[in-house]
């Protein structure tokens, strides 16, 4: 029998993750369920995975300041982002897709719709993508984004953050996440990180300063690990 076909993940815990209605957050008003949730048993298509092994990266996909380069660096902060992917078990997670996407220092995305104020940066781009290695480890270089407005409440700001996806080894591990850095006074009354009501979860979303990471007079380097669902052990199995 295939491997997929056996295995089997952690169900989530719903007391970890943030409600889907928080009306402090008023677009999860819109976006919630109104009925009960359904269990939906695990399958072959939620078990099994894509295949990055043929995907084709480019040279600098996970360097932010080179990239989207047309003729200069970007402005900000330069910064290297790193951790480790992997379960709830402590296993590392290898050759799985990372992929994170940003606001530039002004705060603004490369993006149609974002009509923020803060100008383009004509060399950054926003975009970069991972794989990890053998024990899950990934690195990206890429510049601080800046905070950011919100039509959320009168004055509500975004603090800074990157965008995570995170494929994992099946579809049902497939985590999509934001880090925020260590020290910023906006997280607290941010309405999106108040959704969480376990203080400890927001703690995981925090990026480290790290110092022994960075690049000597180039670069501070923030430390941020990602754990995914774990896979059930298989006590017995019938031959």
């Amino acid at each position: 029998m295939h491997d997929a076909e056996n295995r089997r993940f952690v169900i989530r815990d719903r007391n970890w993750h943030p409600k889907a209605f928080t009306p402090d957050y008023k677009t999860s008003v819109a976006r919630s369920p109104r009925q009960a949730l359904v269990s939906i048993p695990q399958s072959v298509s939620e078990t099994s995975g894509p295949d990055f092994s043929h995907l084709k990266f480019g040279e600098h996909d996970n360097d932010l300041l080179l990239n989207f380069n047309n003729g200069g660096l970007p402005i900000g902060e330069r910064i290297i982002v790193s951790g480790r992917i992997m379960d709830q078990y402590g296993k590392p997670i290898p050759h799985t897709l990372v992929e994170m996407w940003q606001a530039n220092a002004g705060g603004r995305y490369r993006h149609k719709n974002d009509r923020y104020l803060a100008p383009l940066d004509p060399n950054f781009g926003g975009v970069g993508r991972a794989l990890t290695d053998s024990e899950g480890r990934y690195v990206f270089r890429t510049i601080k984004p800046g905070p950011y407005p919100w039509r959320n409440g009168p004055n509500d700001w975004r603090p800074a953050h990157i965008h995570f996806s995170i494929s994992g080894p099946s579809i049902s591990t497939r985590l999509i996440t934001q880090l925020y850095f260590e020290g910023d006074p906006l997280i607290p009354m941010c309405p999106i990180v108040k959704s969480i009501a376990n203080p400890d979860a927001v703690q995981t979303l925090i990026a480290r300063l790290d110092m022994n990471l960075g690049n000597p007079m180039d670069c501070l380097a923030y430390r941020f690990d990602i754990v995914l669902r774990g896979q059930r052990q298989t006590h017995f199995e019938n031959k």
